[in-house]
Protein backbone atom coordinates (compact mmCIF):
# COMPACT_ATOMS: atom_id res chain seq x y z
CA UNK A 1 0.00 0.00 0.00
CA UNK A 2 1.36 3.51 -0.73
CA UNK A 3 2.51 5.52 2.13
CA UNK A 4 0.47 8.90 1.80
CA UNK A 5 -3.00 8.45 3.69
CA UNK A 6 -5.80 10.38 1.49
CA UNK A 7 -7.93 9.73 4.66
CA UNK A 8 -5.79 10.74 7.43
CA UNK A 9 -7.54 10.71 10.94
CA UNK A 10 -10.32 8.00 10.21
CA UNK A 11 -8.95 4.35 10.83
CA UNK A 12 -10.65 0.82 10.44
CA UNK A 13 -14.36 1.19 11.22
CA UNK A 14 -15.36 -0.88 13.89
CA UNK A 15 -18.84 -2.44 15.40
CA UNK A 16 -19.66 -0.19 18.42
CA UNK A 17 -23.26 -1.48 18.95
CA UNK A 18 -26.81 0.14 18.62
CA UNK A 19 -25.86 2.11 21.80
CA UNK A 20 -23.18 4.22 19.84
CA UNK A 21 -23.31 8.20 18.65
CA UNK A 22 -20.09 7.95 16.94
CA UNK A 23 -20.72 8.97 13.47
CA UNK A 24 -17.71 6.16 12.29
CA UNK A 25 -18.75 3.34 13.38
CA UNK A 26 -21.34 0.21 12.83
CA UNK A 27 -24.17 0.35 15.08
CA UNK A 28 -25.46 -2.95 13.70
CA UNK A 29 -23.38 -4.26 11.01
CA UNK A 30 -20.54 -6.61 12.42
CA UNK A 31 -19.10 -8.53 10.22
CA UNK A 32 -18.62 -11.84 12.20
CA UNK A 33 -22.25 -11.78 13.68
CA UNK A 34 -24.35 -15.39 12.85
CA UNK A 35 -27.85 -14.86 11.19
CA UNK A 36 -29.44 -17.91 9.85
CA UNK A 37 -26.43 -19.72 9.75
CA UNK A 38 -24.16 -17.52 8.05
CA UNK A 39 -22.04 -14.60 9.18
CA UNK A 40 -23.12 -10.63 8.69
CA UNK A 41 -20.50 -10.94 5.71
CA UNK A 42 -21.40 -13.64 3.98
CA UNK A 43 -24.71 -12.86 3.61
CA UNK A 44 -24.55 -9.66 2.65
CA UNK A 45 -21.19 -9.37 0.33
CA UNK A 46 -20.79 -5.82 0.14
CA UNK A 47 -19.08 -3.62 -2.51
CA UNK A 48 -18.02 -0.23 -2.96
CA UNK A 49 -18.33 0.87 -6.55
CA UNK A 50 -15.45 2.90 -8.02
CA UNK A 51 -17.26 5.41 -10.27
CA UNK A 52 -19.26 7.66 -7.61
CA UNK A 53 -17.29 7.23 -4.88
CA UNK A 54 -13.72 8.26 -6.82
CA UNK A 55 -14.32 9.11 -9.97
CA UNK A 56 -17.52 11.54 -9.15
CA UNK A 57 -17.11 15.05 -8.34
CA UNK A 58 -20.38 15.96 -7.42
CA UNK A 59 -21.37 17.64 -10.75
CA UNK A 60 -24.92 18.06 -11.85
CA UNK A 61 -26.29 19.27 -14.58
CA UNK A 62 -26.56 22.72 -13.33
CA UNK A 63 -22.99 23.17 -11.93
CA UNK A 64 -19.34 22.26 -11.75
CA UNK A 65 -18.04 19.66 -9.23
CA UNK A 66 -17.98 20.68 -5.34
CA UNK A 67 -16.06 17.35 -4.60
CA UNK A 68 -11.80 18.61 -3.98
CA UNK A 69 -10.36 14.98 -4.33
CA UNK A 70 -6.29 14.60 -3.53
CA UNK A 71 -6.17 11.68 -5.54
CA UNK A 72 -7.30 13.99 -8.66
CA UNK A 73 -3.98 16.43 -7.66
CA UNK A 74 -1.69 14.79 -10.66
CA UNK A 75 -2.32 16.72 -14.32
CA UNK A 76 -1.43 13.24 -16.19
CA UNK A 77 -4.98 11.30 -16.47
CA UNK A 78 -2.47 7.67 -15.87
CA UNK A 79 -0.95 8.95 -12.42
CA UNK A 80 -3.96 10.12 -11.54
CA UNK A 81 -5.62 6.93 -11.75
CA UNK A 82 -2.67 5.49 -9.86
CA UNK A 83 -2.99 7.56 -7.14
CA UNK A 84 -6.95 6.49 -7.34
CA UNK A 85 -6.35 2.80 -6.89
CA UNK A 86 -4.21 3.84 -3.42
CA UNK A 87 -7.43 5.88 -2.31
CA UNK A 88 -9.66 3.12 -2.90
CA UNK A 89 -7.96 0.21 -1.62
CA UNK A 90 -7.34 2.33 1.26
CA UNK A 91 -11.14 3.57 1.81
CA UNK A 92 -11.82 -0.12 0.86
CA UNK A 93 -9.85 -2.01 3.78
CA UNK A 94 -10.47 1.18 5.94
CA UNK A 95 -14.47 0.71 5.91
CA UNK A 96 -14.00 -3.04 6.01
CA UNK A 97 -15.93 -4.54 2.89
CA UNK A 98 -15.11 -7.78 1.40
CA UNK A 99 -15.64 -6.77 -2.50
CA UNK A 100 -15.50 -3.53 -4.87
CA UNK A 101 -16.89 -3.33 -8.43
CA UNK A 102 -15.68 -0.91 -11.46
CA UNK A 103 -15.95 0.12 -14.86
CA UNK A 104 -12.84 0.11 -17.26
CA UNK A 105 -12.45 3.99 -17.49
CA UNK A 106 -13.08 3.97 -13.60
CA UNK A 107 -9.82 2.32 -12.96
CA UNK A 108 -7.92 3.41 -15.89
CA UNK A 109 -8.53 6.80 -18.75
CA UNK A 110 -8.93 5.87 -22.34
CA UNK A 111 -5.57 6.09 -24.41
CA UNK A 112 -5.16 7.71 -27.82
CA UNK A 113 -5.56 4.09 -29.56
CA UNK A 114 -7.57 0.73 -28.90
CA UNK A 115 -4.10 -0.67 -27.89
CA UNK A 116 -2.74 2.75 -25.68
CA UNK A 117 -6.07 2.18 -23.61
CA UNK A 118 -5.83 -1.95 -23.33
CA UNK A 119 -1.97 -1.11 -22.03
CA UNK A 120 -3.19 1.69 -19.73
CA UNK A 121 -5.64 -1.12 -18.22
CA UNK A 122 -3.04 -3.51 -18.21
CA UNK A 123 -1.19 -1.30 -16.05
CA UNK A 124 -3.97 -0.44 -13.33
CA UNK A 125 -4.75 -4.30 -13.65
CA UNK A 126 -1.54 -5.43 -12.03
CA UNK A 127 -1.85 -2.53 -9.55
CA UNK A 128 -5.10 -3.76 -8.46
CA UNK A 129 -3.84 -7.27 -7.87
CA UNK A 130 -1.08 -6.60 -6.00
CA UNK A 131 -3.35 -4.45 -3.58
CA UNK A 132 -5.88 -7.39 -3.95
CA UNK A 133 -2.91 -9.87 -2.65
CA UNK A 134 -2.46 -7.20 -0.12
CA UNK A 135 -5.62 -6.74 1.47
CA UNK A 136 -7.36 -10.02 0.98
CA UNK A 137 -10.30 -7.92 -1.36
CA UNK A 138 -11.53 -9.29 -3.96
CA UNK A 139 -13.64 -8.11 -7.17
CA UNK A 140 -17.06 -8.54 -7.37
CA UNK A 141 -18.00 -7.49 -11.00
CA UNK A 142 -16.17 -5.58 -13.28
CA UNK A 143 -17.71 -3.73 -16.75
CA UNK A 144 -16.62 -2.02 -19.62
CA UNK A 145 -18.08 2.53 -19.96
CA UNK A 146 -20.13 2.12 -23.24
CA UNK A 147 -21.86 5.07 -22.73
CA UNK A 148 -20.16 8.29 -21.43
CA UNK A 149 -17.51 8.68 -24.47
CA UNK A 150 -19.39 10.88 -27.45
CA UNK A 151 -18.88 7.81 -29.70
CA UNK A 152 -21.59 5.99 -28.05
CA UNK A 153 -24.29 8.64 -28.39
CA UNK A 154 -26.37 6.41 -30.27
CA UNK A 155 -25.33 3.34 -28.39
CA UNK A 156 -22.78 0.64 -28.37
CA UNK A 157 -23.73 -2.79 -29.47
CA UNK A 158 -27.16 -1.02 -30.74
CA UNK A 159 -25.30 1.31 -32.78
CA UNK A 160 -26.12 1.78 -36.07
CA UNK A 161 -22.07 2.64 -37.44
CA UNK A 162 -20.50 -0.72 -37.13
CA UNK A 163 -17.59 0.84 -36.25
CA UNK A 164 -18.75 2.00 -33.16
CA UNK A 165 -20.28 -1.63 -32.66
CA UNK A 166 -16.25 -2.71 -32.92
CA UNK A 167 -14.83 -0.13 -30.44
CA UNK A 168 -17.51 -1.37 -28.35
CA UNK A 169 -16.16 -5.02 -28.66
CA UNK A 170 -12.58 -4.04 -27.67
CA UNK A 171 -13.65 -2.38 -24.73
CA UNK A 172 -15.79 -5.19 -23.32
CA UNK A 173 -12.56 -7.67 -24.41
CA UNK A 174 -10.15 -5.80 -22.61
CA UNK A 175 -12.66 -5.36 -19.82
CA UNK A 176 -13.38 -9.30 -19.50
CA UNK A 177 -9.59 -10.06 -19.32
CA UNK A 178 -9.10 -7.51 -16.66
CA UNK A 179 -12.15 -9.09 -14.42
CA UNK A 180 -10.89 -12.55 -15.30
CA UNK A 181 -7.30 -11.74 -13.98
CA UNK A 182 -8.82 -10.17 -11.17
CA UNK A 183 -10.66 -12.81 -10.08
CA UNK A 184 -14.22 -11.29 -10.51
CA UNK A 185 -17.47 -13.27 -9.80
CA UNK A 186 -19.57 -11.72 -12.41
CA UNK A 187 -19.28 -9.63 -15.13
CA UNK A 188 -22.41 -6.66 -15.85
CA UNK A 189 -23.49 -5.21 -18.77
CA UNK A 190 -25.42 -2.46 -18.08
CA UNK A 191 -26.53 -0.94 -21.50
CA UNK A 192 -26.80 2.66 -20.92
CA UNK A 193 -27.34 4.11 -24.13
CA UNK A 194 -28.80 0.68 -25.68
CA UNK A 195 -32.23 2.05 -26.73
CA UNK A 196 -33.78 5.02 -29.02
CA UNK A 197 -35.09 8.74 -28.81
CA UNK A 198 -37.49 8.62 -31.71
CA UNK A 199 -38.66 6.32 -33.60
CA UNK A 200 -38.11 7.89 -36.90
CA UNK A 201 -34.74 6.48 -37.52
CA UNK A 202 -34.47 3.50 -35.64
CA UNK A 203 -34.86 -0.12 -36.94
CA UNK A 204 -35.54 -1.45 -33.19
CA UNK A 205 -35.70 -5.10 -35.09
CA UNK A 206 -32.35 -4.92 -36.26
CA UNK A 207 -31.11 -3.06 -33.05
CA UNK A 208 -32.28 -6.04 -30.69
CA UNK A 209 -30.93 -8.81 -32.84
CA UNK A 210 -27.27 -6.65 -32.95
CA UNK A 211 -27.67 -6.67 -28.98
CA UNK A 212 -28.14 -10.06 -28.74
CA UNK A 213 -24.86 -11.17 -31.29
CA UNK A 214 -23.29 -8.84 -29.11
CA UNK A 215 -23.34 -10.73 -25.76
CA UNK A 216 -23.49 -13.92 -27.45
CA UNK A 217 -20.05 -13.55 -28.90
CA UNK A 218 -18.75 -11.53 -24.95
CA UNK A 219 -20.53 -14.75 -23.78
CA UNK A 220 -18.55 -16.94 -25.69
CA UNK A 221 -15.41 -14.56 -25.07
CA UNK A 222 -15.77 -14.83 -21.51
CA UNK A 223 -15.78 -18.65 -21.26
CA UNK A 224 -13.10 -19.43 -23.31
CA UNK A 225 -10.60 -17.13 -21.25
CA UNK A 226 -12.16 -18.96 -18.25
CA UNK A 227 -14.73 -16.92 -17.19
CA UNK A 228 -16.81 -19.09 -14.63
CA UNK A 229 -19.04 -16.33 -12.79
CA UNK A 230 -22.63 -15.12 -14.53
CA UNK A 231 -22.93 -12.33 -17.08
CA UNK A 232 -25.59 -10.08 -16.01
CA UNK A 233 -27.89 -7.80 -17.37
CA UNK A 234 -28.50 -4.23 -15.59
CA UNK A 235 -32.30 -3.19 -16.52
CA UNK A 236 -32.95 0.85 -16.50
CA UNK A 237 -36.26 2.35 -18.61
CA UNK A 238 -34.65 5.44 -19.61
CA UNK A 239 -32.34 8.18 -19.01
CA UNK A 240 -29.95 8.74 -21.14
CA UNK A 241 -32.18 7.32 -23.69
CA UNK A 242 -35.58 8.27 -23.96
CA UNK A 243 -36.71 4.42 -24.23
CA UNK A 244 -33.78 1.77 -23.32
CA UNK A 245 -34.03 -1.90 -24.86
CA UNK A 246 -33.49 -3.12 -20.89
CA UNK A 247 -36.62 -1.36 -18.95
CA UNK A 248 -37.25 -3.82 -16.70
CA UNK A 249 -36.60 -7.35 -15.21
CA UNK A 250 -39.64 -8.93 -17.22
CA UNK A 251 -38.08 -7.44 -20.58
CA UNK A 252 -34.30 -8.10 -19.87
CA UNK A 253 -35.52 -11.76 -19.53
CA UNK A 254 -37.84 -12.09 -22.60
CA UNK A 255 -34.79 -10.49 -24.13
CA UNK A 256 -32.25 -13.17 -22.72
CA UNK A 257 -34.98 -15.73 -23.19
CA UNK A 258 -35.54 -15.13 -26.55
CA UNK A 259 -31.83 -15.25 -27.84
CA UNK A 260 -30.84 -18.09 -25.88
CA UNK A 261 -28.51 -16.44 -23.29
CA UNK A 262 -30.81 -17.26 -19.70
CA UNK A 263 -28.53 -19.85 -19.43
CA UNK A 264 -25.72 -17.81 -18.63
CA UNK A 265 -27.09 -14.75 -17.91
CA UNK A 266 -28.66 -13.03 -15.05
CA UNK A 267 -29.77 -10.02 -13.86
CA UNK A 268 -28.26 -7.04 -11.80
CA UNK A 269 -31.49 -5.29 -10.20
CA UNK A 270 -30.49 -1.49 -8.90
CA UNK A 271 -32.86 0.44 -7.14
CA UNK A 272 -33.07 3.23 -8.47
CA UNK A 273 -33.61 2.18 -11.58
CA UNK A 274 -36.76 -0.29 -10.38
CA UNK A 275 -38.57 3.32 -9.31
CA UNK A 276 -37.67 4.99 -12.36
CA UNK A 277 -39.64 1.91 -14.41
CA UNK A 278 -42.60 2.51 -12.14
CA UNK A 279 -42.13 -0.93 -9.72
CA UNK A 280 -40.34 -1.03 -6.41
CA UNK A 281 -37.26 -3.01 -5.85
CA UNK A 282 -38.96 -5.94 -4.59
CA UNK A 283 -41.22 -5.94 -7.20
CA UNK A 284 -38.02 -6.20 -9.96
CA UNK A 285 -36.29 -8.72 -7.63
CA UNK A 286 -39.25 -11.43 -6.98
CA UNK A 287 -39.38 -11.20 -11.11
CA UNK A 288 -35.69 -11.80 -11.28
CA UNK A 289 -36.02 -14.53 -8.46
CA UNK A 290 -39.45 -16.53 -9.74
CA UNK A 291 -37.23 -16.84 -13.02
CA UNK A 292 -34.11 -18.40 -11.43
CA UNK A 293 -32.43 -14.97 -12.93
CA UNK A 294 -31.47 -13.04 -9.69
CA UNK A 295 -27.69 -12.40 -9.75
CA UNK A 296 -26.61 -9.27 -7.79
CA UNK A 297 -28.03 -6.04 -6.70
CA UNK A 298 -27.00 -2.52 -6.86
CA UNK A 299 -28.01 -0.69 -3.33
CA UNK A 300 -29.27 2.97 -3.52
CA UNK A 301 -32.58 5.17 -3.21
CA UNK A 302 -34.42 7.66 -5.14
CA UNK A 303 -35.96 10.50 -4.56
CA UNK A 304 -39.40 10.67 -4.84
CA UNK A 305 -39.58 14.24 -5.80
CA UNK A 306 -37.23 14.23 -8.76
CA UNK A 307 -37.98 12.17 -11.93
CA UNK A 308 -34.02 10.44 -12.36
CA UNK A 309 -31.34 8.97 -11.13
CA UNK A 310 -30.01 10.15 -7.75
CA UNK A 311 -27.90 7.04 -6.40
CA UNK A 312 -28.41 8.20 -2.98
CA UNK A 313 -27.61 6.15 -0.03
CA UNK A 314 -29.93 3.16 0.80
CA UNK A 315 -31.39 3.90 4.64
CA UNK A 316 -35.36 3.21 4.34
CA UNK A 317 -35.53 0.05 6.55
CA UNK A 318 -39.07 -0.98 4.93
CA UNK A 319 -37.63 -0.90 1.52
CA UNK A 320 -34.61 -2.84 2.43
CA UNK A 321 -36.08 -5.52 4.86
CA UNK A 322 -39.27 -5.96 1.92
CA UNK A 323 -36.18 -6.51 -0.38
CA UNK A 324 -33.95 -9.25 1.68
CA UNK A 325 -37.11 -11.25 2.21
CA UNK A 326 -37.09 -11.82 -1.55
CA UNK A 327 -33.53 -12.36 -1.94
CA UNK A 328 -33.43 -14.92 1.64
CA UNK A 329 -36.41 -16.68 -0.26
CA UNK A 330 -34.02 -16.87 -3.44
CA UNK A 331 -31.10 -18.52 -1.50
CA UNK A 332 -28.82 -15.68 -1.58
CA UNK A 333 -26.57 -15.00 -3.36
CA UNK A 334 -24.14 -17.05 -5.38
CA UNK A 335 -22.02 -15.05 -7.52
CA UNK A 336 -23.37 -11.28 -6.74
CA UNK A 337 -23.69 -9.11 -3.57
CA UNK A 338 -24.73 -5.98 -2.85
CA UNK A 339 -22.65 -3.17 -4.56
CA UNK A 340 -23.81 0.50 -3.15
CA UNK A 341 -23.86 2.40 -6.46
CA UNK A 342 -24.49 5.61 -4.70
CA UNK A 343 -22.91 8.96 -3.81
CA UNK A 344 -22.41 11.93 -1.58
CA UNK A 345 -24.36 14.65 -2.24
CA UNK A 346 -23.24 17.49 -4.09
CA UNK A 347 -23.29 19.41 -0.45
CA UNK A 348 -21.46 16.94 1.71
CA UNK A 349 -18.01 18.23 0.86
CA UNK A 350 -15.68 16.71 3.45
CA UNK A 351 -13.78 13.27 3.13
CA UNK A 352 -15.27 11.42 6.06
CA UNK A 353 -18.79 11.92 4.04
CA UNK A 354 -18.05 9.01 2.07
CA UNK A 355 -17.73 6.76 4.86
CA UNK A 356 -20.48 8.10 6.68
CA UNK A 357 -23.16 7.10 3.65
CA UNK A 358 -21.72 3.84 3.53
CA UNK A 359 -21.83 3.08 7.45
CA UNK A 360 -25.56 3.89 7.23
CA UNK A 361 -26.23 1.78 4.33
CA UNK A 362 -24.44 -1.18 5.81
CA UNK A 363 -26.42 -0.82 9.05
CA UNK A 364 -29.68 -0.35 7.35
CA UNK A 365 -28.91 -3.65 5.53
CA UNK A 366 -27.38 -5.75 8.87
CA UNK A 367 -30.17 -4.57 10.71
CA UNK A 368 -32.86 -5.25 7.81
CA UNK A 369 -31.36 -8.49 7.45
CA UNK A 370 -32.27 -9.74 10.81
CA UNK A 371 -35.91 -8.41 10.16
CA UNK A 372 -36.28 -10.20 7.25
CA UNK A 373 -34.59 -13.89 8.29
CA UNK A 374 -37.46 -13.06 11.32
CA UNK A 375 -40.30 -12.53 9.14
CA UNK A 376 -39.39 -15.92 7.43
CA UNK A 377 -38.72 -17.80 10.24
CA UNK A 378 -40.89 -16.55 12.96
CA UNK A 379 -44.08 -14.89 11.82
CA UNK A 380 -46.85 -16.72 10.09
CA UNK A 381 -46.14 -14.65 6.76
CA UNK A 382 -45.59 -17.22 4.80
CA UNK A 383 -47.95 -19.52 6.15
CA UNK A 384 -50.56 -16.81 5.21
CA UNK A 385 -49.32 -16.59 1.59
CA UNK A 386 -49.23 -20.28 1.28
CA UNK A 387 -53.21 -20.75 2.56
CA UNK A 388 -54.06 -18.18 0.28
CA UNK A 389 -53.64 -20.73 -2.11
CA UNK A 390 -54.36 -24.20 -0.94
CA UNK A 391 -57.64 -24.37 -3.31
CA UNK A 392 -54.55 -25.39 -5.53
CA UNK A 393 -53.26 -27.98 -3.55
CA UNK A 394 -55.48 -30.35 -4.18
CA UNK A 395 -58.30 -31.86 -6.26
CA UNK A 396 -59.62 -29.46 -9.38
CA UNK A 397 -57.07 -26.93 -8.37
CA UNK A 398 -54.50 -29.41 -8.46
CA UNK A 399 -55.44 -30.86 -12.07
CA UNK A 400 -55.49 -27.27 -13.43
CA UNK A 401 -52.34 -26.38 -12.36
CA UNK A 402 -50.66 -29.68 -13.54
CA UNK A 403 -52.57 -29.22 -17.15
CA UNK A 404 -55.04 -32.06 -16.22
CA UNK A 405 -58.52 -29.98 -17.29
CA UNK A 406 -59.91 -28.67 -20.24
CA UNK A 407 -61.50 -25.00 -20.53
CA UNK A 408 -64.70 -27.13 -20.57
CA UNK A 409 -64.32 -29.00 -17.57
CA UNK A 410 -63.29 -25.87 -15.77
CA UNK A 411 -66.50 -24.32 -16.99
CA UNK A 412 -68.55 -27.28 -15.56
CA UNK A 413 -66.96 -27.42 -12.31
CA UNK A 414 -67.57 -23.53 -11.78
CA UNK A 415 -71.62 -24.17 -12.54
CA UNK A 416 -71.76 -27.11 -9.92
CA UNK A 417 -70.51 -24.56 -7.68
CA UNK A 418 -72.11 -22.94 -4.55
CA UNK A 419 -72.43 -18.91 -4.44
CA UNK A 420 -69.13 -17.95 -3.69
CA UNK A 421 -68.20 -15.46 -0.57
CA UNK A 422 -64.77 -13.09 -0.57
CA UNK A 423 -61.96 -14.20 1.45
CA UNK A 424 -60.12 -11.26 2.32
CA UNK A 425 -56.84 -10.84 1.37
CA UNK A 426 -55.89 -9.46 4.89
CA UNK A 427 -53.39 -6.50 3.31
CA UNK A 428 -53.63 -3.89 6.50
CA UNK A 429 -53.14 -7.29 8.97
CA UNK A 430 -49.93 -7.90 6.63
CA UNK A 431 -48.53 -4.64 6.36
CA UNK A 432 -48.99 -4.13 10.66
CA UNK A 433 -47.43 -7.59 11.12
CA UNK A 434 -44.18 -5.98 9.03
CA UNK A 435 -44.51 -3.33 11.10
CA UNK A 436 -44.41 -5.44 14.05
CA UNK A 437 -41.09 -7.05 13.55
CA UNK A 438 -39.73 -3.74 12.40
CA UNK A 439 -40.47 -2.16 15.72
CA UNK A 440 -38.99 -4.68 17.31
CA UNK A 441 -36.42 -4.82 15.30
CA UNK A 442 -36.71 -9.05 14.32
CA UNK A 443 -37.32 -9.82 17.74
Amino acid sequence: MAAKSYFPGISRISYEGAGSDNPLAFKYYDEKRIVGGKSLKDHLRFAVCYWHSFCGTGADPFGPGTLQHAWDAPSDPLEQAKCRIDAAFEFFSKLGVPYYCFHDRDLAPEGSSVGKSEENLQTLVAMAKERQEATGLRLLWGTANLFSHPRYMNGAATNPDFRVVAHAAAQVQAALDATVALGGTSYVFWGGREGYTTLLNTDMKRELEHLGRFLTMARDYGRKIGFRGDFLIEPKPMEPSKHQYDFDAATSIGFLRQHGLDKDFKLNIEANHATLASHTFGHELQVAADAGMLGSIDANRGDGQNGWDTDQFPTNLYDIVEALVVILGAGGFAHGGINFDAKVRRTSTDPEDLFIGHIGAMDAFAHGLEIAMALREKSPLGKIRTERYKSFDSGRGKDFEQGALTLRQLRDYAADLPPLTAVSGKQEWLENLVNQYLFRGGR
